[in-house]
């Protein structure tokens, strides 16, 4: 098999895994059924965020059977990519003994820092679905 045909592996890295995270694993694997992707956090929240699972649901992305998954399940595995989308975990990625292609950093806003109504916050979650959407797009047309 080709490097070109082989499937890639990703791991996708935030803190809590359950905004930015979880919406790149969702869109690169609707970009793509034979990627492997997987997303965890250096500090997992306790469940996906549900207005991300809420904008995702809009462009047919279904998260809502996601949950948050500690890194170090991931740090014995082999990869591609692990890709850091927020600054804490590009500073906290932690040493993997498996196998990394290539570590990169795309980074976002944290949605769930948003403050004011409730239309205002679901409004900065799609602005940030909406960018990780076009840079992950941006990210898939280079490794095909």
């Amino acid at each position: 098999m080709t490097d070109a045909a082989k499937t890639k592996r990703i791991l996708i890295l935030c803190t809590g895994n359950s905004c930015r995270s979880q919406m790149a694993e969702g869109l690169l694997k609707s970009f793509d059924y034979k990627l492997e992707v997987y997303s965890a956090g250096t500090k997992p929240a306790e469940r996906v965020h549900p207005k991300a699972v809420q904008v995702m649901k809009e462009i047919g992305i279904d998260l809502s059977a996601n949950y948050p998954k500690m890194v170090d399940r991931f740090l014995n595995d082999e990869f591609d990519y692990v890709i850091t989308v927020c600054g804490n975990a590009k500073e906290n990625c932690p040493m993997f003994i498996g196998k990394v292609g290539k570590q990169l950093h795309i980074g976002f806003e944290d949605p769930a820092e948003a403050t004011g109504t409730e239309e205002e916050i679901l409004a900065e979650f799609r602005r940030i679905r909406d960018q990780i959407k076009n840079d992950f797009y941006t990210f898939y047309r280079t490794i095909v």
